[in-house]
């Protein structure tokens, strides 16, 4: 119990810090989250009451099916032909950093594709490059990465272990603003293949276009997030941005909420297997 008081109390420190503001005081909300786990959990390992509800309009939003048995969505884990992914990774990259299909391509510096391990617990999907990740090539390093990062943390997930992150488009918006339809729709099959030869276990999608662009649904994560849904064979839970909870601190208690359920499902169905190899 200690220890998820003590990772919780970590990723709301980082919100402050990366904020540029004063330190607060969360121990009312720590205090609600440790009682929360306790109930969950006596021993650290939380059990899962069961698959959340999931109204029909989510159903029929998705292309897919919405999980009920996460034990029923298991993926074929094979690596006899990781080689071969690895080195279809390094040419799709390739690809993508020359890539014109849009009017993005235009405006960026660098190429934003991605980057983790192959065969990760998770695959990380957020939106688009902002201007510290245009300028880098590597996706979520700025304030919002920082604080993704932190989240990852406090469920036992890195980027350089089991993770693997991109974003929808790779190429930056002017002015940070949201990829448009027609950027998305251009960007999307480089996200397909990459997802198939990555071969993640579970999809974390951040934002609400990342989850439309990946689910067909047309509703705000708002009212989804923390949901199960399946993209083709695999599991995905979408929550909220970290850049939209670092401007709105009381979703905090919302997304800590979807990271465990996360952290369930992965504890469910892969329970303590070795990490992803890299691709990098």
């Amino acid at each position: 119990m200690k220890r998820y008081e003590a990772l919780y109390q970590i990723t709301c420190n980082a919100e402050d810090l990366l904020r540029g503001g004063p330190r607060r005081d969360h121990s009312s909300l720590a205090d609600r989250v440790s009682s929360l786990m306790e109930r969950m959990d006596a021993d650290d390992h939380p059990v899962d009451s069961g698959p959340p509800t999931v109204s029909g309009e989510v159903r029929r939003a998705t292309p897919g099916v919405v999980h009920q048995n996460p034990q029923n969505s298991r993926i074929s884990r094979g690596q006899g032909d990781l080689p071969e992914r690895r080195a279809r990774l390094a040419a799709l990259e390739a690809e993508i950093r020359s890539c014109s299909r849009c009017a993005l391509s235009l405006g960026r510096t660098r190429t934003v594709v991605g980057e983790g391990v192959l065969d990760p617990l998770v695959m990380v999907v957020g939106e688009g490059p902002g201007r510290d990740e245009d300028q880098q090539g590597r996706p979520f390093v700025g304030k919002a990465g920082q604080y993704l990062d932190k989240w990852l943390e406090a469920i036992d997930l890195s980027r350089e272990t089991n993770v693997y992150i991109t974003n929808i488009v790779k190429c930056r918006p002017p002015e940070n603003r949201d990829p448009q339809p027609g950027e998305t729709d251009a960007c999307a099959p480089w996200l397909h293949e990459q997802i198939a030869l990555v071969r993640p276990r579970l999809i974390l999608t951040l934002g609400r276009i990342s989850l439309r662009v990946l689910t067909g649904s047309t509703r705000g994560i708002t009212g989804l997030h923390g949901s199960r849904f399946c993209y083709r064979d695999i599991p995905l839970v979408p929550t909220f941005h970290p850049s939209a909870v670092l401007r709105n601190p009381e979703w905090r208690r919302p997304v800590w909420e979807d990271l465990k359920e996360v952290r369930r499902w992965l504890d469910e169905v892969t329970g303590q297997e070795a990490p992803g190899e890299t691709g990098r």
